[in-house]
């Protein structure tokens, strides 16, 4: 079937892209809502939206100045994807057709997110560009996932849809690429939604490829409505006057499952900040916290780290954020100091560190497999550097002095769910004994769409899960230690990558998240640990002291030889999620240096 792109002679104004008039004013929806409120106790996302309708909350999305800019209670966003379904409908699509939905944070992908679901087809988050200035490789990234998702249909606001298009050149099977006010244009059908069935996927969640190339998870519905049950009944313990705020994008699962449908299947409001906004102004997703009272906000650890850089004395005065119960802490390796500094910092603006809600979880199992104790804080424990490398095991320290990792308390799984630590022959081990981390229960995706392949290495024998993660148990409670793709085994010894980016992260040239560290194997199984850091100096001499200093604490550290590369700013490479992979940067170091994985290093340490 051919590709239909829709193009008109002058753009359409979208109601997300209008400013109201000076006489309109528009009001944020409801804390309070009218209606009992009811925790996930759905069998499907649209029967828990057609509940949520019949209430007075719903969505807010404020601009970077913080100006409420829109507002979509769920009753409207009910009837606006009820329609856009109607139009969905007029393609002729068969059920379970995925659609591709570029996800700005607007009212648009809302709406569009259900209007798929009432037309029986699957949708599927795609990013907005991390970085501007990289548009080939953004443009590589959507195709990589329409062609992955098999899309027939694609959609993106105006401001992204000229990427899509470019995208969507010689995409088999795609049959139309538009705007949301495109689709508004053509045939509506009158037709008679079908219910959805609690086995259907719901969507796909495209991983952050932070270790590997993106894959499209399968979510079904049950495995989404499970998965938020546990979400709101027992790691937030979810009340009628919870309020939430987020930043966090769309696309990626903390945003979408957590932010997005969590809220909504539990009836209480939102106020959302863009992704894109928040990086440029953070502390407005602070004083949005601060001035709706809102009672739920959930963060990547950078994100904390970035309102405790960007905050005066000044800004403090007018914060008040004792009204954050549940700060959620995920999606990211969670360092204890990062909660220190932000949980001090905020102290005097009313932050409760008993807030601090670590969590566990991955798009393979939807979102969410543990929670710590709400209410608790974050809690974390010291452990022997010596005994984690040579014996696999968290020994505690007592004593002061000795090098030491300090790893934060995850919590315990989500009830229906199992973690278990397992070795590398599968066989699972006792507590304190570190090893891969599995997952067991009803969120676990049905496997990785037409990818065979990635699904049997993931799903092991009785649907368990193999999540990738490091990690141990103590005392019922679950601590990643890293990636098990981040481990680097030298001369038999394993290395993790976190430990060698925290300690060039420690050099005062050297910024958080601008290191990224890999290894690289030769022909002869010999594995080189290459350190690449975005810096920002110009002097030869300086850039060659940078690297001798970091061969040699890595040496001092670790014991082993490092070749550093230094490179400009915005180089490594990120995922949808804003995090550095490893896997991509590894593959930028190869083809600038023309190392394959098989030959042998030939740069000479600290020539670049």
């Amino acid at each position: 079937m051919s590709l239909t792109i829709t193009k008109l002679n002058a753009p359409l104004t979208q109601a997300f892209d209008s400013q109201p008039s000076s006489e309109t004013k528009i009001t944020a929806t409801a804390t309070i809502n009218v209606q009992a409120q009811r925790l996930a106790d759905f069998n499907t996302l649209a029967e828990a939206l057609e509940y949520a309708a019949g209430g007075t909350t719903g969505y807010n999305f404020y601009d970077a100045k913080g100006n409420l800019r829109s507002v979509l209670p769920y009753s409207k966003l009910r009837q606006n994807a009820r329609i856009s379904a109607q139009h969905l409908s007029s393609f002729g699509l068969e059920r379970g057709t995925r659609v591709a939905i570029i996800a700005d944070t607007s009212p648009e992908f809302s709406e569009l997110f259900f209007a798929c679901r009432y037309a029986g087809l699957v949708p599927f988050a795609m990013p907005v560009p991390v970085n501007l200035g990289s548009h080939a490789i953004y443009v590589q990234q959507l195709r990589g996932m329409l062609n992955s998702g098999q899309a027939a249909i694609a959609i993106a606001n105006f401001d992204y849809v000229s990427f899509l298009r470019e995208a969507a050149e010689g995409v088999e099977g795609l049959q139309w690429v538009g705007t949301p006010s495109e689709l508004a244009t053509l045939p509506a059908m009158d037709v008679r939604f079908q219910p959805n069935d609690p086995d259907e996927t719901a969507y796909l969640q495209f991983t952050s490829g932070s270790t590997k190339a993106s894959r499209g998870v399968i979510i079904t519905e049950r495995a989404l409505m499970t998965n938020m049950q546990g979400i709101v009944r027992n790691g937030l313990e979810m009340k009628p006057t919870d309020r939430a705020a987020s930043w966090l994008p769309f696309y990626h699962d903390m945003g979408l499952v957590g932010l997005v449908l969590a809220p909504m299947v539990s009836q209480v409001s939102v106020d959302y900040l863009a992704t894109r906004d928040f990086a440029i102004r953070p502390l407005q997703w602070l004083r949005l916290i601060s001035r709706n009272r809102c009672t739920i906000a959930f963060s990547q650890p950078f994100g904390l780290k970035l309102c405790t850089l960007r905050v005066r004395e000044s800004d403090l005065k007018e914060l008040d954020l004792s009204c954050w119960r549940a700060a959620g802490i995920g999606a990211e390796m969670i360092r204890p100091e990062t909660l220190r500094s932000f949980a001090e910092k905020f102290a005097t603006a009313g932050f409760d560190e008993c807030a601090f809600l670590p969590c566990y979880g991955l798009a393979e199992s939807t979102l969410a497999v543990t929670f710590s104790k709400i209410g608790k804080g974050a809690q974390s424990i010291k452990i022997d550097a010596k005994t984690l490398v040579d014996k696999k095991m968290a020994v505690r320290v007592h004593a002061d002095g000795r090098k030491h990792n300090e790893f934060v308390n995850c919590g315990r799984p989500l009830p229906g769910h199992t973690v278990k630590i397992v070795d590398g022959s599968g066989k699972e081990l006792p507590s304190i004994m570190v090893g891969s981390v599995l997952v067991h229960g009803e969120s676990v995706m049905a496997g990785y769409f037409n990818n065979p392949e990635e699904t049997k290495k993931a799903l092991k024998p009785d649907n368990w899960l193999d999540t990738g993660d490091i990690g141990f148990l103590f005392e019922g409670d679950l601590y990643i230690t890293g990636r098990r793709t981040d481990v680097i085994i030298v001369n038999g010894r394993n290395i993790r990558a976190q430990d060698i980016e925290e300690l060039a992260e420690l050099q005062p040239e050297v910024r958080t998240r601008e290191a990224s560290a890999f290894g690289i194997n030769a022909e002869d199984g010999a594995t080189t640990i290459v350190l690449v850091i975005e810096c920002r100096l110009t002097s030869v001499t300086e850039r060659q002291s940078l690297v001798n200093r970091l061969q040699q604490l890595v040496y001092m550290a670790f014991g082993v030889n490092c070749l550093v590369e230094l490179v400009p700013p915005h180089t490594l490479p990120r995922t949808s999620s804003g995090k550095l992979s490893r896997f991509a940067a590894r593959q930028g170091f190869i083809q600038r240096t023309n190392v394959s994985e098989q030959s042998p290093v030939v740069l000479e340490s600290g020539d670049r």
